[in-house]
Parts: structure tokens; sequence; C-alpha cells
């Protein structure tokens, strides 16, 4: 019985398989057309199933926010097309300046490819807070120039006359402009005064190019550039140029325009911090044009040292960059926000060569007979030396520090900088105090676990 019982299941099943399979001389359509039913079949049997596990309260919710969305998609597509319909043409749009052969350039380079910014909101990294008590005390280390009352534009005309006068003395003549480049120029300066997002002017874009590129540039009124504006023509000029044209544009034109925006808005704007990012992509050009400059005139604020100074702690910087601009900094004449650059450096945690600690040294010990008292900073600065690098000190080095922290003390950094030094070695020796921690701490631990069993 249970023979004819299975034989009879299996006759059941062949018909139904019969009429599954095709015939062996059946068309490719044929084929195709049965798999399809099959997958629709297995994907309506799915749809079926998500149906019945989603409630119809939510799927009614979800139809309606599927509905919001298209007509606002809807909308934004419409509002491009009637501004453009409306708008007239505007023939600072577009420059197109010939190539050799006679064609426009029409090449999409990524400099077009720039939409704005729209993270205003959710940027802070310009307003710092700042204590009152720390500026003063700053400014009693600053230069008393009143450069800093002079207009943006004066700035960056004498900057840029500053470095035609360099370039003047190596025996270059000076390059005269047509009247029509210079027509076309001024109003490439026009259309960067209200430039938002979007393409920029072909011309503007080969000013790297030329020769005489300081001249023209200065014919487009770089102090009346929008902030956009600013950011697009440092990613140009940074990818485009070499170190030593990169340092002329940063210090005459970006520098000075960041330094009045921060004197004006008390913060940064967004693409100008932005720009400032960009530039440091070229390390070397940014110490030149940026860093140094601002601290060898020492009028630099404290917080414009914040602002700056942040970018340097976000940016990945070469050793060997960094260990060249410390160096710069402890040589040059103080001034109270050069201790924060200096701090920031030593919290890079870098590997520096002894003549890098041998000049951050010797620029802590020009205080020992200062008679003004020091910023706080310059304490927190000089803890961070010795907390970084006390073991690639020598012993005589460490009893100059000794005098110096008699000299100049902090009530609550200065026990931490004696802590630090006692319990360090010197230039060349094996830190026994750490093996000594070490077998202690595994001592500790050893009779902790005895105790316990």
């Amino acid at each position: 019985m249970a023979g004819k019982k299975r034989k009879s299941a299996s006759s059941d099943k062949q018909p139904k398989q019969q009429q599954q399979r095709l015939p062996l001389g059946a068309d490719a359509d044929a084929v195709a057309d049965a798999a399809k039913r099959r997958r629709s079949g297995a994907s309506k049997k799915h749809q079926a199933e998500e149906e019945a596990s989603i409630p119809s309260s939510l799927s009614a919710k979800i139809l309606r926010e599927a509905l919001t969305q298209q007509q606002e998609e809807s909308l934004a597509d419409q509002r491009p097309s009637a501004t453009a319909a409306t708008a007239a043409p505007s023939p600072s749009f577009s420059f197109p300046v010939p190539n050799k052969d006679g064609e426009e350039d029409e090449d999409n380079d990524d400099v077009d490819e720039f939409d704005g910014f729209d993270a205003q909101s959710e940027y802070d990294g310009g307003v710092p807070e700042i204590d009152e008590e720390d500026e003063k005390a700053l400014a009693a280390f600053m230069s008393k120039d009143t450069s800093s009352k002079r207009s943006l534009g004066d700035i960056i005309l004498e900057k840029i006359r500053e470095k035609d006068a360099e370039i003047s003395t190596e025996g270059r003549t000076p390059v005269k402009l047509d009247s029509s480049i210079i027509e076309l120029y001024k109003g490439v300066g026009e259309f960067l005064s209200r430039y938002t997002s979007g393409k920029i002017p072909k011309g503007f874009k080969r000013i790297p190019s030329l020769e005489c590129w300081p001249d023209v540039l200065q014919l487009t009124k770089p102090e009346n550039w929008s902030p956009n504006a600013v950011y697009q023509a440092t990613r140009l000029f940074s990818s485009n140029m070499n170190a030593k044209n990169a340092v002329r544009f940063y210090e005459a034109i970006l520098l000075p325009r960041v330094r009045n925006d921060i004197r004006k808005n008390k913060r940064l704007h967004f693409a100008l911090y932005q720009s400032l990012k960009k530039c440091l992509y070229k390390p070397a050009a940014f110490f030149k044009g940026i860093l140094l400059p601002l601290c060898q005139e020492r009028n630099c604020t404290l917080r414009e040292a914040v602002i700056i100074g942040s970018i340097i702690s976000k940016v990945s910087i070469p050793p060997l960059h960094a260990s060249a601009a410390l160096m710069k900094l402890a040589e040059m004449e103080y001034c109270g926000t050069t201790s924060y650059f200096i701090k920031l450096f030593l919290d890079k945690k870098y590997a520096l060569p002894y003549r890098v600690v041998d000049a951050v040294f010797a620029h802590f010990m020009r205080f020992i007979d200062e008679e003004r008292v020091m910023p706080v900073i310059w304490h927190q600065s000089l803890l961070a030396f010795v907390e970084r690098y006390k073991n690639e000190l020598e012993k005589k080095d460490k009893e100059k520090l000794a005098r110096l922290l008699d000299h100049q003390k902090h009530y609550l950094v200065t026990p931490e900088i004696c802590r630090e030094l006692r319990m360090s070695c010197n230039r060349g020796e094996k830190d026994t105090n750490m093996s000594i921690y070490i077998l202690t701490a595994h001592a500790d631990s050893y009779l902790f676990c005895i105790i316990i069993h």
C-alpha cells in the first residue's frame, strides 16, 4: 500500500513538472517570458507579504510624505527655469578668451563646480570665546604700529607694490597692458564683487598663467571681492601656481582680507576660513605667506591667533615643514600670540630635531631677565614643551630652566613644570623612572590579585 501511494504521488507531480517545462524546440523569447512570469510571481508574493506586515495607518503616512516631497522637487525645478527666463543676460557672467587657435576654451574645471556654502549655521570655529584679561595681557607684548587702521585696499596695494619692487630689482621689465585687457578685467572685478556660486569668468582662470599676473589681478580690485570669490581665487591660485607665486598671493591678498574680516565682524566668514584651510595644503607657502608675516608684524590679536590656529590644529602638516615653522617662530621677535602658535606645534607631538628643540629652549630662556609679567599662554607653551621634550634636554638646560622658573612663576602651571622636570631623564640617557614605574605597577597588580584570591 505504501508503495502504491508513493507511485500515485509521483505520478501526480509529473504532470505539473511537464506543464512548467518547455519543449526543446522552443525559442529564446518563450524561455525569457517564462522566466519573467516566475520572477513576477515571486515579487508579487513578496510585495503581498510586505503589505500585510505594514499597517494601513503607516502606509498612509508614507504616501503623504512622498507626495509632499514630490511637490517640493517640482517647485525647486520650476524656480531656476523661471529665474533664467526673467533675468536679463549680463555681459559679466562669461568672458570668452580665445585660445591660440582662435577657439574658446570649454574645459570644465573643478573651480566651476561650486554651489556656494550652506553650512554657515553649523560653523562655529570662527567665533571663539576670548577672555578680555588675556587680550590685555597679550597687548603689552604687541607692537604699537597703527598700520591696521588703514583701509584694506591700501594694504593690498602696498603689498603688491612691495613685491613688484622686489621683482624690478631682479631686472625684469614691467609689462604694459592693452586698453581692452584693462576693461575686460575691470568687468571681471565687478562680477567677482557680487559672486556667490557657479562658474567664474574664463579670463580670471587664465591669470595664474600670465607673467604680469599681479598687475592684472590688481585691476580686479581684490579688496571688493565677495568671500566666495576669495575662496575660488585661493583654489585657483594655490593649485595652478608655484610656491613662490602662491606666497605672494597669500601675503598680499588673502592675509589682509582675513584680518580685515576678523577685525570688522569679530569672527571669520566661512568661505574665508575654508580659503585658509585650502592654502595649507601647500604648507611652505602657507607658513611664508600667512603665519610668519602675521607674527612678524607683532600686532596679531588673540582672536586672529585662535581662528588661524584652529586650522593648524585640524589639518595634518608634514613634520619637516612644521619643524621649520616652529624654529622660525622661536627665533623671531616675541609677540604675545607667538606663544599660542608655538604651543599648537608642540601639541602635535612631532619628533623634532635637536636643532629645533634647542631653538625653542633658547626662545624661553630669553625671558629670564624679563621684568614684565608673562601671559598665561607663555607658561602653557613652556609646560607643553617640557611635557613633550623633557627627555631631549641636557642636564645643564634643565638647571637653566629651574632658574627661569624661579623668576617667571605661575601658581598653577609652574609646579607642573617642576614636576615634569624632576620625573625626566637627560638627553642620551635611558628613562629609568619609566621602567621603575612599570615594575611597581606590575607589582601592585600582582599583590592585588593575591589579595583577591
